[in-house]
């Protein structure tokens, strides 16, 4: 199914400082699946940071976070960004195992990408039952249209045929990226947060200061010598 995507005004709505939240915060798991080289990484850390850069190929999973404030509540977005080589196509469901959302992503310049991500859809199928995931077809590197080899009516095609949601982006200039992060934490919360167990809530780990003075002197137990 096709889908309009919120405006993010200046990624208004995206909260980098976690400090400044909703008093209801809930884990949302996002595990990004694909070949390698068609940018889950860099899709990663747009999510992230709003940041690019030029990424070897990811060794097992890559872990970042995100927080999005929605009307009433605020998602704390835990993402897995799993290596696309063969030779880690074994493990990977151990990443993914437990996700909320996943989004599947091709390269629109590299045909070879868009087959392979249905070979990812197939695996994902046999560990989800239908409905319980949110799954988003991505096709990344909108950059690069003038090489594009995957239409924009392959992809939307694709994913009416199997009752994905359906964007292209582009991790290199931020297009579309935030909005598709916006509209997964809508359609998440929608399916999964008002249903018993189906997102946790999230704790702050307090830090504890090594560094403060005790009031105290230490005390040793041990003594060297006679």
């Amino acid at each position: 199914m096709g889908e309009n995507l919120p405006s993010v005004p200046g990624g208004a709505q995206l909260q980098r400082d976690t400090l400044c939240r909703a008093v209801r915060t809930l884990r949302v798991k996002m595990v990004l699946l694909g070949s390698s080289g068609v940018g889950k990484s860099s899709l990663a850390l747009r999510f992230s940071k709003d940041e690019f850069r030029s990424a070897s190929p990811t060794v097992g999973c890559a872990y970042l976070t995100q927080v999005v404030h929605l009307s009433n509540v605020t998602l704390r977005f835990e993402i897995w960004d799993t290596a696309g080589q063969e030779k880690y196509h074994s493990v990977t469901p151990l990443y993914y195992r437990g996700a909320h959302a996943a989004l599947l992503i091709y390269d629109i310049s590299k045909r070879e990408t868009f087959i392979r991500v249905q070979v990812w859809l197939k695996e994902l199928e046999k560990q989800y039952t239908a409905g319980s995931v949110v799954i988003w077809l991505v096709g990344n590197k909108g950059d690069l249209a003038q090489d594009r080899e995957v239409s924009v009516q392959e992809g939307q095609s694709l994913a009416n045929d199997r009752g994905l949601f359906f964007t292209e982006t582009s991790a290199l200039s931020g297009d579309q990226v935030s909005e598709l992060l916006m509209a997964v934490a809508h359609r998440v919360y929608e399916r999964n947060g008002a249903q018993q167990g189906g997102l946790s809530e999230w704790q702050e780990t307090p830090l504890v200061d090594l560094h403060r003075r005790h009031k105290f002197s230490p005390v040793s137990c041990c003594k060297v010598g006679p």
